[in-house]
């Protein structure tokens, strides 16, 4: 493994989960998986702010089913404007409206704009294009009615982690493609997996002592299921013309560091508005592990500042 430069409560929060006993992800089925999910973030992560609105809800998809989701703002009451659509990560296999309850609040309240945390359908039960479908039937859903607990939007900004970062990204693709009600003003992709066809170096570099690694990779993708080929699994293979302004965001010790990189790259070989920010000496999964490693709230703020300021430009 080579020597990264590593941060000294991320070191010590690695130290520590590698010494704990007990079975890896990729060595349980997805139900121990979750759980185990659920218990690092008992531990690991900041307690859940307080908030004016925290409301849960369900949105109609359209096969008659519902879709969970759970919407944020720290005013009471505010007039028209962007609403920030959150779709959480957990490689397409796990994570939740709970398990992600602190990091909305707290976008939610660093941004001062609305949020609406979307909870899509989990692999291996719901394989490939499950998430997908639901993501973009939700964005649709609440763009169409453009009002959520007497909030009025004007506008949509679509974030996402991990696996919610790729589809934070498909979402904005398949909006770009056939228009939604309300525009789409601005992306913000969290360490995405952005093409799952080939092996970037950092994949090999960084794919064992840092928390993510080859073994729980290959574990989401045989639980996922895609198609490799296809822009909705692998957005990276799709182009990235006419898409809305973009904040990437990776980790230096991330085995997908190479893959954000090269779709920042894309953005801006298309013309897209772009701003990349690289946190280095930390790991895939900050944003949810912020009580281990309290260097996160930085990268946090570095991010909702740089998002506020695209916002601010690009709006209508």
């Amino acid at each position: 493994m080579t020597e990264e430069f590593i941060r000294p409560d991320v070191r010590a929060f690695l130290d520590y989960v590698y010494s704990r006993p007990g079975p890896r992800t990729w060595e349980v089925d997805a139900p121990t998986a979750r759980v185990m999910s659920q218990k690092m973030r008992a531990f690991a992560d900041v307690e859940s702010a307080t908030i004016a609105c925290r409301r849960d809800l369900v949105i109609p998809a359209p096969d008659g089913r519902t879709i969970a989701a759970r919407f944020y703002d720290a005013r009471e009451a505010r007039d028209a404007g962007p609403l920030i659509v959150y779709i959480h990560g957990g490689g397409f296999v796990f994570g939740d409206l709970d398990i992600y309850d602190a990091a909305c609040a707290d976008i939610a309240i660093a941004m001062d704009l609305p949020l609406l945390s979307i909870d899509y359908r989990l692999a291996p039960e719901h394989p490939w294009p499950a998430a997908p479908d639901d993501c973009e039937a939700a964005t649709r859903w609440i763009a169409d009615q453009g009002v959520l607990f007497d909030r009025r939007f004007d506008s949509m900004v679509l974030a996402g982690d991990s696996a919610g970062g790729t589809l934070t990204i498909v979402t904005a693709m398949a909006l770009r493609d056939q228009g939604a009600a309300l525009p789409l003003i601005a992306i913000w992709p969290i360490y995405p997996a952005v093409d799952l066809r080939r092996r970037y170096p950092s994949t090999e570099r960084l794919g064992e002592g840092y928390m993510l690694d080859l073994n729980t990779l290959r574990w989401f993708n045989e639980a996922y299921n895609p198609d490799f080929s296809d822009w909705r699994a692998s957005p990276r293979a799709g182009s990235q013309t006419g898409m809305p302004p973009c904040l990437v965001v990776t980790a230096s010790l991330d085995p997908l560091l190479d893959q954000g990189r090269a779709f920042a790259m894309s953005c801006i070989e298309a013309g897209i508005p772009t701003v990349y920010r690289e946190a280095k000496g930390t790991i895939h999964g900050w944003l949810t592990l912020r009580k281990a490693i309290p260097s996160g709230e930085a990268d946090l703020a570095g991010c909702t500042t740089a998002l506020r300021t695209i916002i601010a430009e690009y709006r209508p």
